[in-house]
């Protein structure tokens, strides 16, 4: 079975700094029906301004994942590391039993957009962590892209929860199929562009939750760049 999530039909945000698009509930905006999918907690779609930021604050016991999309996000935290993330890295953060950080956008005249992912870890408690990888385009065209799983399986960002995180950029002529175990649950978001997933046309920010199904299939893209989720039940 599979449910499309369109993009307009997300919560959003606009502080003026920042502006930010919410698939599940968050801070404000609460739905009971999308509290998350699975393992899978939070996807934000932030945009900030430049000279902005989020001034330091904490976390505890969640995977965070940034994607970023447009201009650079830098990235300070207790743990030490002091860092620039600029598109086609990936930065994975488990705050575990507690880390405190911040993020701003330092590009001048330009916006920094990118997406927040909270997934859910496998165990409380465990020794904060930092990893950033850059994956190059290459790496993803015309295919799906292994960026995060456990224990850094596929040499993706390590992180300790039962899920996987797949990037792929499609346009026309290229598809990529993904075996899913029909037990689990799958998510799939579409960053920007045009793609089928089953069959099925999304568009730029539209997201298709599945579960009881055995495949994913991903074809006629247009300026397509995807984020696909294989979940925890």
């Amino acid at each position: 079975m599979m449910t499309i999530r369109k993009s307009a039909d997300r919560g959003h945000a606009d502080h003026g700094w920042l502006k930010s698009l919410h698939s599940f509930s968050f801070a404000d905006y609460h739905d009971p029906a999308h509290m998350g999918w699975g393992n899978l907690r939070v996807i934000n779609e932030d945009r900030i301004a430049p000279g902005s930021g989020f001034g330091t604050h904490g976390h505890r016991d969640m995977e965070i994942i940034s994607y970023v999309l447009e201009g650079n996000l830098a990235h300070r935290d207790s743990m030490g590391n002091v860092k620039g993330i600029p598109p086609g890295d990936v930065q994975r953060m488990s705050a575990g039993s507690g880390v405190m950080h911040s993020e701003f956008n330092h590009a001048e005249g330009q916006v920094t957009h990118f997406l927040q992912i909270w997934i859910e870890p496998d165990a409380r408690g465990i020794a904060p962590g930092y990893e950033q990888a850059t994956v190059p385009e290459s790496a993803k065209r015309g295919r799906l892209h292994l960026i995060a799983a456990p224990m850094g399986a596929g040499g993706a960002v390590g992180i300790h929860a039962d899920a996987r995180l797949h990037a792929g950029l499609f346009d026309a002529g290229e598809s990529a199929r993904l075996a899913i175990d029909p037990r689990r649950k799958a998510y799939v978001h579409l960053v920007r562009g045009q793609l089928t997933v089953n069959g099925t046309a999304l568009a730029g920010g539209d997201a298709a939750l599945l579960q009881d199904e055995a495949e994913i299939r991903l074809a006629d893209g247009k300026g397509a760049e995807v984020l696909v989720f294989d979940l925890a039940p």
